[in-house]
């Protein structure tokens, strides 16, 4: 079985956006930390961050542009940068200690995440 042309570069440009995208990430949650308790700031404005830009790249991002620039980008970049594995271990965290705050944190995170990636979709789109 062969690789399809360019995978190598495509997978590239990946490793190296999920490395951009995760040190942003660790960056972030290191200025904003929180305790066992608390609402967990950094993972929330992380993802709800990140659901915009993801939003307005697929808004703006077509075929034509460089081949590589999305992949780079969204599941590069925005990929590494989001963390829905912590929004989900921060909520089972929160559930044992604060249950209404993990609701909260559950429910808002969702619902913030969609409005963002879904505003950023019809801001990025109105620029074509």
């Amino acid at each position: 079985m062969t690789a399809e042309p360019g995978l190598p570069r495509i997978l590239g440009v990946v490793a190296l956006g999920g490395v951009i995208g995760s040190l942003a990430r660790y960056g972030l949650a290191e200025a904003v930390p929180h305790g066992a308790t608390g609402f967990p700031w950094a993972t929330f404005v992380t993802n709800v961050l990140g659901c915009f830009a993801i939003g307005v790249l697929l808004a703006r991002l077509t075929p034509r542009h460089h081949p590589l620039l999305r992949p780079f980008l969204g599941t590069g970049i925005l990929g590494g940068f989001t963390t829905f594995s912590t929004f989900a271990v921060d909520t089972e965290k929160l559930l044992h200690v604060q249950m209404v705050v993990a609701f909260v944190y559950f429910f808002g995170t969702i619902a913030a995440a969609l409005a963002a990636a879904t505003i950023g979709e019809q801001l990025g789109g109105r620029r074509r």
